[in-house]
């Protein structure tokens, strides 16, 4: 009920949209619309899985700009970019990690805790950015053309016409949809999070569900973050602040547990 509410109002803001802004159904200023709501929906999967348990993930904007700008760091000292890519994922699961890790032993202080985390990622990229470099933490160098091409507004993915980013966040987003609903895994992540205490006495272990959907969400800003550098061009520590907001948003449009 809740995904027909939306599909409403979303079709009453596109029909408000085209009336009132020239273009807006144009083909370039749908795949614009199309990439940006990619980003967010990636940035959002972890998130997602942190609120149905009750939680919130507020270091998210910050491992978004931390990535941005060490991946294209990493890449600048030689570091084969692929490697350095996987290297970026691992570390936004150690800081999820650390975030499920702190926040399962301090219950009820996820928020802090986070938010926490994340000024002290942000500032140790400042850092290890700045150590050697006289623009302040700011990092310059070529993006590679194959991380460009994915976030590319002229992309192509098997001949459509379309940034390959959209096709990547769409295939995310059926992964996670089936899989909540349809695995144990998913089933049991509902369970706990409409009550802890039931889920426990069937043996649903809280802390390995807990930690693991916060690895899940510093992987998945991670990601966002290195897409985003392959869409701007160039390295932004703050490129992640507009997804703080944004991405405590977006769970509330997933609806209720089945």
């Amino acid at each position: 009920r809740s995904a027909f509410i939306g599909l409403i109002v979303l079709g009453a803001l596109i029909v408000i949209s085209a009336f009132s802004i020239e273009g807006f159904l144009s083909g370039p200023n749908i795949k614009a619309i199309l990439l940006f709501a990619a980003f967010l929906g990636i940035a959002s999967v972890g998130q997602t899985m942190v609120a149905l348990l009750g939680g919130l993930d507020l270091s998210i904007p910050f491992v978004i700009g931390s990535s941005n700008i060490a991946l294209l760091f990493l890449i600048t000292l030689g570091v084969p970019t692929g490697v350095a890519f996987a290297f970026i994922l691992l570390l936004g699961g150690v800081v999820g990690l650390i975030n499920g890790l702190v926040s399962f032993r301090l219950q009820g202080q996820a928020l802090i805790v986070t938010l926490g985390t994340g000024f002290a990622v942000a500032g140790f990229t400042q850092i290890m950015t700045s150590i050697g470099s006289q623009f302040a933490g700011n990092v310059f160098g070529t993006v590679p053309r194959w991380l460009s091409n994915l976030a590319a507004m002229n992309g192509r993915f098997f001949g459509l016409a379309l940034p390959p980013t959209i096709i990547i966040w769409i295939v995310i987003a059926i992964v996670v949809i089936v899989g909540l609903r349809t695995t144990a895994w998913g089933r049991n992540l509902y369970a706990l999070g409409g009550n802890r205490r039931s889920a426990a006495l069937i043996g649903i272990s809280e802390f390995r569900y807990w930690v693991g959907c916060y690895v899940i969400s510093g992987v998945f800003a991670a990601l966002a973050g290195s897409l985003l550098l392959g869409w701007s061009g160039g390295a932004f520590l703050g490129v992640g602040d507009p997804y703080l907001s944004t991405t405590l948003a977006a769970p509330d449009t997933a609806g209720p547990s089945p």
